[in-house]
């Protein structure tokens, strides 16, 4: 007579030896293949595309901006202490490894964040933090000091996603959160005017060269923006100083173009934005407040990569389609308001998109809202 044998299992698997571990080996075991699981019961559905694979493409449209960001960090050092000879291998280097310890430091304190959550929970590891690892060292300073990141990225992962559950679950972006803290922590590093350039220890910039970004001469108008040097080439080329990765607009259109195509990205958020910030920069030169065209605005600062990138994030955006219309114009319209009428904060686009966060889910209910009482009158009227 044989004995009834049931099976163990496996060494990582849930009742298993290290089974503590289930998800953190899960993490790395399913990283780049789906696994073979489906429900035991119940319709299901399977479908090559998950939460792992949008996130990959997102990714993938993000490195068009980072590859320019590292070039022009090296770019900017050169001009700053006059080294016009540098290759152009040379200055990509020199970039690149000003910028790789900010990818260490973001992604090995917020995955360590995210695994030990779920190891405490019991559940599976969620790959948001994959984008939200990527873009912060995006969207920072380069010379920010590490231990400030550090910090920044901890606050951002446990207070903006993890006390509401993890992905999927925040109503706040958490990158941008990020850079939230460190402006209101430490603003001499997110608002000065030569803190935007990577200089090794000992090197001085050259007479006649600052580190100021284009958006700190925007109080001068726009003869202040091109009397520093930025035209509107530079400007939409993106060899300026500023953020890593929000200065070429050109390298931002390719990811949103792949954003666009492959259906991750909102279009309607990206082209309400952008006639919000048109709208509102036509009325600031129409009655005076500024002498810099509309246009000129989606070209400074971190306009372009904040419509593409940040408010877009479809967990914190609005829902309904409408509701991505108002949401978007919203978010360009309160980010030039504050670059006109905010001298002491020349960049918008954070608090815009931070805010516009929080009143979408307001957004959404008023939208259906309106459409169920459209609705019900002609139900009535039927």
């Amino acid at each position: 007579m044989e004995e009834n044998k049931t099976q163990q299992p496996g060494l990582f698997e849930k009742g298993g030896k290290l089974g503590f571990l289930h998800s953190t080996v899960d993490a790395f075991d399913t990283f780049l293949r789906v696994p073979a699981t489906v429900t035991r019961k119940g319709s299901h559905i399977r479908d090559v595309v998950d939460l792992k694979r949008v996130m990959i493409i997102v990714v993938i449209a993000l490195i068009p901006a980072a590859l320019f960001g590292m070039w022009n960090v090296g770019y900017q050092h050169n001009l700053a202490i006059g080294d016009t000879a540098a290759g152009f291998w040379a200055t990509f280097w020199y970039g690149f490894l000003k910028v790789l310890p900010l990818y260490i430091v973001s992604y090995l304190v917020g995955l360590g964040i995210e695994f030990t959550a779920a190891q405490i929970k019991g559940e599976e590891v969620n790959e948001g933090y994959l984008v939200s690892g990527f873009l912060i060292p995006l969207i920072v300073p380069v010379d920010v000091p590490l231990w400030m990141l550090a910090i920044a990225t901890a606050f951002a992962v446990i207070f903006g996603k993890e006390v509401f559950g993890g992905t999927g679950m925040n109503f706040l972006n958490p990158a941008l959160l990020a850079r939230a803290f460190l402006f209101f922590s430490y603003p001499s590093k997110m608002s000065g005017s030569d803190v935007w350039i990577a200089m090794r220890k000992g090197e001085t910039m050259v007479d006649g060269v600052t580190g100021a970004t284009p958006l700190s001469h925007m109080s001068d108008g726009i003869a202040g923006i091109q009397g520093a040097g930025y035209d509107w080439w530079s400007l939409f080329a993106g060899t300026v100083p500023g953020s890593v990765g929000e200065t070429s607009v050109i390298a931002i259109l390719l990811g949103a173009c792949l954003l666009i195509c492959t259906g991750v990205a909102s279009w309607k958020i990206m082209c309400s934005s952008v006639l919000g910030a048109l709208f509102v920069g036509w009325l600031g030169t129409a009655f005076g407040a500024t002498d810099v065209p509309a246009w000129y605005q989606l070209l400074l600062g971190g306009f372009a990569f904040g419509t593409v990138f940040m408010a877009t994030d479809p967990v914190t955006s609005a829902q309904t389609e409408c509701g991505k219309w108002i949401y978007g114009f919203l978010v360009g319209a309160l980010c030039i308001t504050v670059r006109l009428f905010n001298p002491g904060y020349a960049e918008g686009m954070m608090l815009a998109i931070l805010l516009m966060n929080t009143f979408a889910p307001l957004i959404d209910h008023c939208v259906v809202s309106v459409a169920v009482s459209r609705r019900n009158k002609k139900l009535k009227t039927a």
